[in-house]
């Protein structure tokens, strides 16, 4: 139970990290360049992380971290940029909810996971959590920053799913996987940065800071807690971990951007906080029958020798004498 709970704790930094990604991308970075600021937050983290675990992939793990590296990271990171820039960060956010549903599918579909009841229950009271979260958001949501959220929740779920099979089947250490995605979607993003956006934005003070934020913090750090996570406890209750991004979104835009938190978006907030401890609650187990054995009865004690009390001299006369049945005879 302590294990889980640290590991649970352990995990949940990687949301909460990730919910100020919308805020941080909103009034830090420049809004023209979603493929750059992607590479800008992947590319450090990654050589970073690899130096940390100074090993590089081998096998089949070279072909796994360039599709991991495109899903987890590469796409993820541009879709998530976009959306951040034409989202408010409580919309923004709260579309990634639909996570541990999409997880679950995904899981499912892929690993042969059959989700528990708990689970299942938890991802959709999660997501009811986020309809209200959603419901009482005054601005309307553009298009465009609806679709990219929903394909960045679709890139990522599926190659959680694939990082979580494949480290099942060939392990690897956590920091060193993670090191490879993120260098292998960095690089991605450095080579189709410049033909799509020609050259790289022109950035102040302000977008340095927020661009070391979102590269040391949201993902170096927040993707090895996830990968832990992942690696470590079920599909389901990792993805309604992820819950708490929203609520860190909705929390921020609050506090720092000056958006409406409503009576019915602090009521979402609080139906999230919820399915996040039902999902990661330990299940109940049924109390064994007692069965009733029968009383064996006690084994009787051997009575011990009783001590020869005889002298000696009866012990000496008491032998039969040797020798020859004549002899015994003529004395």
């Amino acid at each position: 139970m302590e294990a889980k709970l640290r590991w649970t704790l352990l995990t949940a930094i990687a949301p909460i990290a990730w919910g100020s990604t919308y805020f941080v991308t909103q009034h830090t970075l420049p809004a023209d360049a979603p493929v750059w600021g992607a590479a800008f937050r992947a590319a450090p983290a990654g050589v970073l992380l690899l130096l940390l675990a100074r090993r590089l992939p081998r096998g089949a793990w070279w072909g796994r971290a360039l599709l991991l590296g495109t899903t987890n990271v590469g796409l993820f990171f541009w879709l998530v940029y976009v959306a951040a820039q034409r989202l408010p960060s409580s919309v923004a956010s709260v579309v990634m909810a639909g996570a541990p549903l999409v997880m679950l599918a995904m899981a499912w579909a892929i690993d042969g996971d059959r989700p528990r009841l708990q689970g299942v229950v938890a991802s959709v009271v999660g997501l009811g959590g986020v309809v209200l979260v959603v419901g009482g958001a005054v601005a309307t949501p553009d298009g465009w920053g609806l679709a990219a959220s929903g394909a960045a929740l679709l890139s990522s779920s599926v190659g959680f799913v694939l990082a979580r099979r494949w480290n099942r089947i060939d392990p690897v250490p956590v920091v060193a996987s993670t090191a490879w995605q993120l260098v292998a979607g960095g690089a991605g993003l450095l080579v189709a940065a410049p033909l799509v956006e020609g050259a790289p934005p022109a950035v102040d003070a302000t977008a340095v800071a927020g661009y070391a934020y979102l590269s040391l913090i949201t993902t170096a750090l927040a993707f090895v807690c996830w990968f832990n996570g992942l690696s470590r406890l079920g599909v389901v209750e990792v993805g309604v971990i992820g819950l708490l991004n929203p609520v860190t979104g909705v929390l921020l835009g609050t506090f720092l951007g000056g958006e409406h938190l409503g009576l019915v978006q602090a009521l979402g907030i609080m139906v999230v906080l919820g399915a996040v401890v039902v999902a990661n609650r330990p299940p109940r187990r049924a109390a064994s029958p007692v069965v009733e054995r029968p009383v064996r009865p006690a084994p009787r004690p051997v009575a011990a020798d009783p001590v020869d009390r005889r002298s000696e001299a009866d012990l000496v006369c008491a032998v039969p004498a040797t020798g020859s049945p004549r002899t015994r005879a003529s004395s």
